[in-house]
C-alpha cells in the first residue's frame, strides 16, 4: 500500500460527480480510494458502494469503505477503515474476515498505533497534519509523530488533513506510505492530473 490514498466527499463531488470524480482519480494512477459518506441514507449508501467497488475494481484498485463493518461485507470491499468510536479490531476481523484490509485512525497517539498494530491493523492514519476543509475542527497530528511511527511500527502508515501537492514532500519524508487527501484531490479542476502529480512524489526520479 502506497502512494495516493483517495478518501470521497459526495458534499464535494454531489450525484453523478461522484463516480466521474473517483474515475478521473483512477485514470491519474489512483489504488486506493475510501468511500466515505456522511450524507446518504444506508440504501443509497448501498447502491454507491457497490458501483464504486466494481470502478475500483475495473481499474484494479483497492476499495475501502469508511467506519461501516456491516457496508464493508455487503459490497465485499477490500478494506474497512475505522475510528476510535467505531467497531474494535478483534470484532471487524472477526466479521469480515483475515483477508479483510484493516486501517486505524491514531489521530497524532503513537501508543494508540502501536497498539492498533499489535490488534492486528494492517495500517495506521495520522492526522489531521494540516488545516482541513473538511475536518476544520480535528485535533492536530505532527511530523515529529509520523517520523517516530515510521521507525517503530512494521505496517504502513497513511497521512491525512490539508494535503496538497505543496505539501505533500514534507509528510512523504517524514514516513508517509500514503496520502490520503479529499479535497485536494476533488476539490482540484482537473481531478486525473492531480491524482498523477500526486503518484509521481513517490517516484524515486520524482526531480
Amino acid at each position: 500500500m502506497k502512494g495516493l490514498y483517495a478518501i470521497t466527499d459526495p458534499a464535494l463531488t454531489p450525484g453523478q460527480q461522484l463516480f466521474e470524480a473517483v474515475e478521473a482519480a483512477l485514470r491519474g494512477g489512483c489504488r486506493i480510494v475510501q468511500y466515505r459518506d456522511k450524507l446518504h441514507l444506508a440504501g443509497d449508501q448501498l447502491q454507491i458502494a457497490h458501483a464504486l467497488r466494481r470502478l475500483c475494481a475495473d481499474y484494479g484498485a483497492l476499495f475501502i469503505v469508511n467506519d461501516d463493518i456491516t457496508l464493508t461485507r455487503a459490497v465485499q470491499a477490500d478494506g474497512v477503515h475505522l475510528g476510535k468510536d467505531d467497531a474494535a479490531i478483534d470484532e471487524a476481523r472477526f466479521y469480515l474476515g483475515r483477508q479483510t484490509i484493516i486501517g486505524v485512525s491514531c489521530y497524532n497517539s503513537l501508543q494508540r498505533a502501536q497498539e492498533m498494530a499489535r490488534a492486528g491493523a494492517d495500517y495506521v492514519a495520522f492526522g489531521r497534519l494540516f488545516p482541513s476543509r473538511t475536518k476544520p475542527h480535528a485535533q492536530p497530528a505532527s511530523l515529529h509523530t509520523l517520523r517516530q511511527a515510521k521507525q517503530q511500527l512494521q505496517i504502513p502508515i497513511v497521512a491525512i488533513g490539508g494535503i496538497t501537492l505543496e505539501n505533500a514532500d514534507q509528510v512523504i519524508e517524514a514516513g508517509a506510505d500514503m496520502l490520503a487527501v479529499i479535497h485536494g484531490l476533488f476539490g482540484q479542476t482537473d481531478i486525473e492530473q492531480t491524482a498523477s502529480k500526486f503518484n509521481q512524489l513517490f517516484q524515486p526520479d520524482k526531480s
